[in-house]
């Protein structure tokens, strides 16, 4: 479990790291890492401009201490999404930041199991991964089906690929911090 101390601290080293990034800020704040921060975990930062995606990036787990690997993640974000151009210094005051902390991943045996808006979906499939975040099928009204779609979708296969033989179906849940809201 993330603290909610813990995930404002986690979107402030998101920010100052991309700040630091961009040439913004001279050195990112630091603090003895403690609690979740401190022990390994998966997160994906999340990037959005005026409320449109602007970049997300993230691991599904790594060795790594939390605090570092959401620091990582969202200079990746801001700078390396290949679908869009890095963020600008100017840009960067205009966006909101969201991190998601993930949870191990749990193989799906059958796919009632999928619960919206609590499970993300990681399906590995011909050396293909896609993953989409919890949030994500809430964001876009999709069902069950529809989320199963997409993730094979963003795996670049075909919409049944997690059916496939030799294709495997994760789920995980995700603790969400978002700067969003934080300010409502």
């Amino acid at each position: 479990m993330v603290t909610e101390d813990e995930r404002r601290q986690l979107l402030a080293i998101a920010r100052d790291a991309i700040a630091f990034s961009l040439g913004k800020l001279a050195l990112p704040r630091t603090a003895p890492l403690a609690g979740s921060l401190a022990g390994p975990g998966g997160a994906f930062v999340t990037i959005r401009l005026h409320g449109e995606l602007r970049g997300c990036i993230g691991y599904i787990e790594s060795p790594m201490p939390l605090a570092n690997v959401v620091a990582e993640v969202a200079v990746k974000s801001a700078r390396q999404d290949p679908r869009f151009p890095p963020l600008s210094p100017d840009e960067l005051e205009e966006c909101t930041l969201e991190v998601s902390v993930l949870s191990p991943l749990r193989k799906v045996v059958d796919e009632k199991e999928i619960r919206i808006g609590v499970h993300g979906l990681l399906l590995e499939s011909r050396g293909r991964r896609g993953l989409l975040l919890p949030q994500v099928a809430v964001e876009n009204s999709w069902d069950v089906p529809e989320f199963l779609r997409n993730t094979c979708r963003k795996a670049g296969l075909h919409d049944g690929a997690w059916k496939d033989p030799g294709a495997t179906l994760f789920l995980f849940t995700a603790e969400v911090a978002s700067e969003e809201h934080a300010h409502t």
